[in-house]
């Protein structure tokens, strides 16, 4: 299947009836060795099921035949809100698998939408080796996170969105994880508006993959070890990668709970970590644009515990 521009355009109508058209708003950051800069923020968290991740579900649920068994996907937490949200909308079975890792808020919002819920293993790893078994021995369809063309031509929809409503933005920063959010941006943009994926220090997967030339193992710590933390990131998106992605940096746990506090301090959003990280690259002055550039940044997930809110 074919990952570009016209098929997200093909992906985004199929799966229009059952996304949000999510805002974009505009702030001024002041940036490090930058000065005071205007930010455009696409406010992705707003999405159905607190994530970008229900795009890229509905997409595989639409366009690919599903078995009287459901759909079976492993997760830190968002894809599988994201997965059993959308298969209760479709009025499917769904089974998710995730580890302990997994936030408290994450797993209640997987429950609410009525799936059948396994908590197990440390890692995502270890939750999509369930999901395998499971879906070897059920016959259900398994729905991965990042690693399937529908999957990215979902999330791709986000940037055809956000391109839509601020066509003057320059270069867009996404987290990164396994590489759906950002495989998919890229896809979109294509060399016209350059793409910067930002990552936690202790989990910094497409860093380890362009140093390699492959998808290879990385740590998986980080305070948004649950959403951006797999072990690798996809075979299927990193060629998209490689051609399409400007630049990677790293941001610090202290840099991501910096920009929860903004923008909460700012905004009053409510943010998880990993949906905070791209905002953490501005603040923190590990990216800084040019004074030509329009930046725009995902704030990407807010499947997030309140207690002790706001973050220190």
């Amino acid at each position: 299947m074919t990952i570009d521009r016209d098929a997200i355009t093909a992906v985004a109508t199929r799966i229009q009836p059952h996304v949000r058209v999510t805002p974009v708003v505009e702030v001024m950051v002041d940036v490090p060795a930058g000065g005071r800069r205007p930010v455009i923020l696409k406010l992705e968290h707003l999405q159905h099921a607190g994530s970008f991740k229900t795009r890229g579900a509905f997409a595989n649920l639409l366009l690919r035949p599903v078995p009287p068994a459901g759909v079976v996907a492993a997760s830190g937490g968002n894809h599988g809100a994201a997965v059993a949200y959308a298969a209760r909308q479709l009025d499917l079975p769904a089974r998710i698998f995730v580890p302990t890792v997994s936030s408290p808020a994450k797993i209640a919002r997987i429950r609410s939408y009525g799936a059948d819920l396994v908590v197990g293993g440390e890692r995502y790893a270890d939750a999509l080796a369930a999901s395998a078994d499971f879906a070897a021995m059920s016959g259900a369809l398994p729905v991965h996170a990042f690693d399937a063309a529908e999957t990215l031509l979902g999330q791709g929809t986000l940037a055809r969105e956000l391109l839509t409503q601020r066509p003057e933005v320059t270069t867009i920063l996404a987290a990164v994880g396994g590489g759906g959010l950002i495989g998919g941006v890229a896809a979109w943009c294509a060399g016209d508006v350059a793409v910067v994926g930002v990552e936690p220090e202790n989990a910094p997967t497409l860093t380890a993959a362009l140093a390699a030339g492959r998808p290879v193992d990385a740590p998986t710590g980080s305070i948004a070890a649950d959403s951006l933390a797999p072990r690798h990131v996809g075979a299927i998106m990193f060629p998209i990668a490689q051609a399409h992605v400007a630049a990677v940096v790293l941001v610090t746990d202290a840099q991501i709970r910096a920009a929860q506090a903004t923008l909460w301090e700012a905004l009053r959003l409510v943010v998880e970590p990993g949906g905070s990280a791209a905002f953490a690259a501005v603040l923190a002055g590990a990216y800084v644009p040019a004074e030509h550039e329009r930046i725009a940044v995902v704030v990407s997930g807010a499947n997030t515990v309140l207690t002790g809110w706001p973050p220190a």
